[in-house]
């Protein structure tokens, strides 16, 4: 970043004969600079923020989820901010629903097998 600033001051200086830089173009380099970071960074991190959060209000009993703590049990039961996650049969964990990070790598792989069984029996057809 500090060497594009440079590279920038250089190239003004370059162009003009025995004047100072125009305090205009640092002042378009800087909103360029931060429109860069503005759609390569900051836009897509809110992206994503929300549509975990969509994510998280669309939660329902019986799906299996992953808490923060890598914690995997299903939702038996939803309030508001409490979720209760069955870990293992008749044990149950209370935890905040911010604290739920994802679905578990168990249930995208088992999706990912059982749509790569169905393909093989369409192609015997």
């Amino acid at each position: 970043m500090l060497s594009l600033l440079i590279l920038a001051q250089q190239s003004d200086k370059g162009g003009q004969q025995g004047g100072g830089s125009s305090p205009f173009s640092f002042i378009w380099m800087m909103l360029l600079m931060f429109g860069v970071v503005w759609f390569m960074m900051i836009r897509p991190q809110q992206k994503k923020a929300k549509e975990h959060q969509q994510w998280l209000k669309d939660l329902k009993k019986g799906d299996e989820v992953v808490t923060q703590g890598g914690i995997i049990g299903r939702i038996t039961g939803l309030s508001d901010t409490i979720v209760t996650l069955e870990v293992q049969e008749k044990v149950r964990m209370r935890v905040l629903r911010s604290s739920i990070q994802g679905k578990p790598p168990e249930s995208k792989k088992a999706q990912a097998s059982s749509a790569s069984e169905e393909k093989p029996a369409e192609e015997k057809k």
